[in-house]
């Protein structure tokens, strides 16, 4: 993408020299003659990246970095200074400029590596802000995240692992935030302000996935059009997430092999090797070990992937979780919606409870935001539109309720409160029985 660049120097030949330099780049580039004038175009513009001579005069370089920085703090700034002059150099830098480049300029190159390097710092950490802004839009904080006992052990390996460079294999049911953890262990690494990269691998066809994995070189094949950066190039010193890894075709699990272990690859219809730094998360819904055993996932790649796996519960095995994530998902399509959510009547709150939850956390999500929709503050069981097994279904109301209750009372009473054979003169579920005395405050 292009970028937005202005130069300022009271040097003609120097102004020129750059401009043609980086718009060759095919960045968009603007001039100004001196401070005064570089200081009205930054404060009436945005720039990416600042180019400032440092000693011009009337306003010098390092003034126009202190005021132009106070006032556009998301522009990069590079100073210019005289060879030989280099203690002015520090003191721009911690003025908060990004780099310097002495003059006369030598190398060409050398000023666009510095360029480079910059406007991808700035765009790694544009991307790291936005990342965090949707977390906290889109996701639970972390102490509801790992809410309850099997997820507190989830929370203990995931700040166990996060920290080192281990590959990390995170499986479980669809739906339990597999990708989620992959972001926390993410956040909580040292590699926290280098980009996160996620690939959903089922979504992609073999050809395309490999390219997007790899990237492509011009004319690798029928629409390549130009050459193109690989997610692995993307995730350069950050996090690769690899979704349902399980899917991989056999072709790419050879190559992500050598990804891991060498940490080089070819681009698609390329003879460079590119080296990378990544850490590689990866999750799946299947057993693993059962596709190796069955020749379809490579049992090299397995280890590989399988450094350090985390196992995530699914939803129906964390009841203590149900309700919190509700209320959170609840009040956070509210204020989305414009909507007034009160809280979730006695019936909605026990319908939640004995629901199976087969799409786990997404199901949550998907059945909330439908209720608060409907809802016009309290949301009572007839919103959440669950459709519940023979085990699952919540009691009757009324008058059908209260027959319910009498009857179940009264065979627990015959039995001595067995409630074994209780469920079995009743003809329902031990499970069904323990619901129905929890919601009726029976006596056992």
């Amino acid at each position: 993408m292009a970028k937005s660049i202005l130069i300022v120097d009271d040097d003609e030949l120097i102004r020129s020299f750059l401009h043609t330099i980086l718009q060759e780049e095919g960045n968009r580039v603007e001039e100004a003659k001196n401070g005064r004038e570089g200081l009205a175009k930054v404060l009436a513009g945005n720039f990416d990246l600042v180019i400032t001579d440092l000693r011009m005069p009337g306003l010098s370089g390092l003034e126009l970095l202190q005021e132009g920085g106070k006032q556009k703090p998301d522009s990069r700034w590079v100073v210019i200074t005289a060879f030989g002059s280099i203690e002015n150099a520090v003191g721009a830098m911690k003025a908060g400029a990004s780099d310097y480049l002495t003059k006369p300029f030598r190398d060409p190159d050398e000023l666009r590596r510095v360029i480079q390097r910059v406007l991808r710092e700035a765009q790694a950490e544009q991307t790291i802000s936005f990342l965090s802004e949707e977390l906290g839009k889109q996701f639970p904080p972390l102490e509801m995240i790992f809410l309850g006992e099997k997820m507190q052990q989830v929370h203990r390996l995931v700040k166990e692992v996060s920290p080192t460079p281990a590959s990390v294999l995170v499986s479980g049911p669809s739906g339990t935030g597999k990708e989620l953890v992959a972001r926390v262990v993410h956040q909580m690494s040292p590699r926290k302000e280098k980009p996160f990269v996620a690939v959903h691998c089922a979504a992609l066809a073999e050809t395309l996935l490999e390219s997007e994995l790899f990237g492509h070189e011009r004319g690798a094949f029928t629409g390549a059009v130009s050459a193109r950066k690989g997610r692995f190039e993307l995730a350069d010193g950050g996090t690769i997430f690899l979704d349902e890894i399980g899917d991989l075709p056999p072709a790419v699990q050879v190559k992500l092999l050598r990804v891991l272990q060498e940490r080089e690859f070819e681009r698609v219809g390329g003879t460079k090797t590119i080296g990378v730094d990544v850490r590689v998360v990866s999750a799946t819904n299947k057993d693993l070990k059962t596709e190796v055993d069955s020749r379809r996932f490579r049992e090299d790649l397995f280890y590989r992937l399988n450094v350090f796996p985390i196992l995530l519960p699914p939803l129906a095995d964390r009841p203590e979780a149900i309700l919190p994530l509700a209320e959170y998902f609840a009040n956070k399509f509210a204020v989305s919606f414009g909507k007034r959510f009160s809280g979730f009547t006695p019936s909605a709150q026990a319908a939640l409870n004995r629901y199976g939850w087969p799409g786990n956390i997404r199901e949550l999500q998907n059945v909330i935001e439908r209720a608060v929709i409907l809802s016009s503050g309290e949301v009572d069981a007839h919103l959440l539109n669950l459709e519940f097994s023979e085990d699952e279904a919540p009691p009757a109301d009324g008058l059908l309720g209260n027959l319910e209750r009498e009857t179940i009372q009264k065979v627990l009473n015959e039995v001595g409160g067995n409630r074994k054979k209780a469920a079995q003169v009743l003809g329902i579920s031990l499970r069904t029985l323990q619901y129905r005395i929890k919601e009726y405050g029976l006596r056992a």
